[in-house]
């Protein structure tokens, strides 16, 4: 075994992958550089900072690969290729940017020297350049430098030379390279994992994948088509993290689990493929059930792909063709449906899963399920009141569709079923019944949290959204559409709450039409031992919890307040918008950081569960999209700065508990 040390130019590479000499080995995970990430490389290129080390493997066996994102095939080589260990991210990013990749449009402004992505306003200034022009097969530098030096810029001729030479001369900058010769497969993914554990931190099921591949190579291709498979058929979040998730939970058929993907790496082949064979007819099984029995079109639409894990697990434990009792199956499905609505994955999802999959030991599992919620007695219900302040984030938005599919409720525009996605996409489509541009600086002061509310949502095609709705107030286009429609709908027809003066109205009429259709789907689901008296039952008071984001703006100053309530304490404090920022684009890249609340210094973790970020009196928890999403919602509606109270830093001294930011601006929990 040896180490052979070599350095290469950023161009002999980037041929070295297009004609296949380099290539990525099965154990690699896929390219997750962002944008931005892109043009800070570039821009470290540029400057000459450290471009860091690359890892390849020299081997005389054939290795299983997977195709790089380059946006084309490689060629086929002449030689036996290098397989990249460490600098796939780096390599793929430079290809792409050399290569014109419509993804990485990485731009330079010549008077600045600043780098960023391509965009309309870097598109209508002569000061910013494409890179692609000046380090792509068909540059002209001649010609560019005449062009910029035409366009009344602030550097001289020989400035602007001077910048586009060293623009130029990224592509003779060097790697070092580190090549491992006569090291085995499975010793080559050890280094792999360890490697990559000290960079940029793999999640748990890579580290599993590169086992896995080790130790049976072409397994990781048989999972990616299989993942392909089910994506056809819109269930595109059984994606391979997913699916070996679900090996690790079938990886026995009694006794203690742990839904820890760390299993996987001492299981053996045996059995890993046993569990795999499990999850096949688990899916084959839970897929077309969900699809034709509750009308579940798309993983799209739920809330946490977590909850298929028990179905899964019940159904592949059972012999093929084997049938399942109705009302047992009837029971899953309305516990399926009860954990959904409860954002029973919302959390800390591995003690809920391995507590749920052991669930399924039981006689009766549907009861066991049940329990683990605590609704063995009195069954899930929704009311009005758990619909107010609710959207689309919400775990009730899947309740609310799948109530108006059950109702029959069809498009207003092309007629038929309604449909949540559009075709070939997970993009949810709906409108509001009242179009916000009919609220927005409405003299009732209508907020952003109001006029995105899921009462105000209703599940319709674009084409209805634009040609019927458009931004007409509901009284005026609703005479368009059947009663019974509107009804399957859960549209409320009041002419007082159809203009946009009775809209607070509307969204209470609205919340009880709602609660109504929910409430009338899960009774048709609803298993014979729940008590039928308890299900409208009063539910016993919980502390009363609530959160609510305020942004305030003054020029470019943005300030975040967060306001909690916990029982009867209340609990302000300022969160530092520029450090959350940064720190969710570093949690974008799997990274931990800090930022500043009230004063104190908070730790904003990534776990495989989403990102936290410790509060006040409660750890903040949501993925990167409704972090995204409730900073968005929090600025869209933004006071102005000298409205901002002046918060006295204060630590919160009681207990901290999890909120779900889909429950951000609720009135409780």
């Amino acid at each position: 075994m040896a180490v052979e040390r070599t350095n290469r130019d950023i161009r002999t590479l980037i041929s070295q992958i297009a004609g296949g000499e380099i290539m990525l080995p099965e154990i690699q995970r896929g390219y997750v550089w962002k944008a931005s990430q892109v043009a800070k490389l570039v821009e470290s290129m540029y400057l000459g900072y450290p471009a860091g080390t690359l890892l390849l493997w020299k081997t005389d066996e054939g290795a299983e690969t997977r195709a790089a994102a380059i946006g084309a095939g490689q060629g086929l080589p002449g030689v036996m290729p290098l397989y990249l260990l460490d600098g796939q991210q780096r390599l793929t990013s430079l290809y792409r940017v050399f290569n014109d990749h419509p993804t990485a449009q990485v731009v330079f402004n010549i008077e600045t020297e600043a780098f960023q992505n391509q965009s309309n306003a870097t598109l209508r200034s002569p000061k910013w350049i494409k890179v692609y022009d000046v380090v792509g097969p068909e540059a002209d530098s001649f010609a560019l430098q005449m062009q910029l030096r035409s366009a009344g810029l602030s550097i001289d001729g020989a400035e602007i030379g001077r910048r586009l030479k060293a623009l130029e001369a990224i592509s003779q900058r060097d790697f070092h390279m580190e090549v491992l010769q006569g090291f085995s497969y499975e010793e080559v993914t050890q280094i792999f994992v360890r490697v990559n554990s000290g960079g940029r931190p793999l999640k748990t099921t890579d580290l599993a994948m590169a086992t896995l591949s080790a130790r049976s190579p072409g397994f990781l291709r048989e999972l990616e088509e299989e993942s392909a498979r089910w994506a056809e058929r819109g269930y595109r979040a059984v994606d391979v993290n997913f699916l070996i998730k679900a090996i690790t939970l079938s990886l026995s058929i009694s006794g203690k689990r742990t839904s820890s993907v760390s299993r996987l790496t001492t299981a053996s082949p045996e059995s890993v493929r046993e569990g795999w064979e499990r999850v096949r007819r688990g899916l084959e099984r839970v897929v077309p059930l969900l699809c034709e029995q509750l009308l579940v079109p798309t993983t799209a639409l739920i809330p946490s792909v977590t909850a298929l894990h028990p179905l899964i697990v019940f159904y592949g434990r059972l012999p093929e063709g084997a049938r399942v009792d109705a009302e047992v199956e009837k029971g899953l499905l309305y516990w399926f449906l009860a954990a959904s609505g409860s954002n029973r994955y919302g959390g800390a999802t591995d003690s809920a899963l391995t507590q749920d999959v052991n669930a399924l030991d039981s006689d009766e599992p549907v009861r066991a399920l049940l329990a683990n919620l605590r609704l063995e007695e009195k069954g899930f219900s929704v009311t009005a009141r758990d619909l107010s302040g609710r959207n689309i984030q919400s775990p009730y938005i899947m309740l609310s569709y799948l109530a108006a599919a059950h109702s029959g409720a069809e498009d207003w525009w092309a007629g038929g079923p309604i449909s949540i996605v559009s075709e070939g996409t997970d993009k949810l489509q709906y409108s509001m019944l009242h179009p916000a541009a009919q609220l927005r600086n409405h003299r009732n002061k209508y907020s952003s949290a109001e006029i995105n509310e899921l009462a105000n949502i209703v599940f319709v095609s674009q084409q209805t959204a634009k040609n019927m709705i458009g931004n007409r107030a509901p009284a005026e286009y609703i005479k368009e559409v059947q009663a019974d429609d509107l009804a399957a709908h859960a549209v409320p027809t009041d002419a007082k709450v159809l203009e946009a003066d009775g809209f607070r109205e509307f969204l209470v009429a609205r919340r009880m039409l709602l609660a109504g259709r929910i409430s009338a789907l899960l009774d048709r689901f609803r298993p014979a031992f729940i008590d039928a008296g308890s299900a409208g039952g009063a539910r016993p008071e919980a502390p009363r919890k609530s959160l609510v984001l305020t942004g305030y703006t003054a020029g470019s100053r943005t300030l975040l307040v967060a306001e909690m309530q916990v029982g009867a304490r209340h609990w302000a404090g300022r969160i530092d918008t520029a450090e959350l920022d940064a720190a969710l684009d570093a949690a974008a890249s799997g990274l931990d950081s800090d930022v500043t609340v009230a004063g104190e210094t908070a730790p904003m973790k990534v776990d495989e569960d989403g990102v936290t970020l410790l509060v006040g009196p409660f750890r903040l928890r949501g993925t990167a999209d409704q972090w995204r999403t409730v900073l968005k919602d929090a600025f869209s509606d933004a006071l102005p700065a000298a409205d901002c109270p002046e918060a006295e830093p204060l630590a919160w001294d009681g207990e901290v508990e999890e909120f779900l930011l889909a429950d951000v601006g609720t009135q409780g929990v």
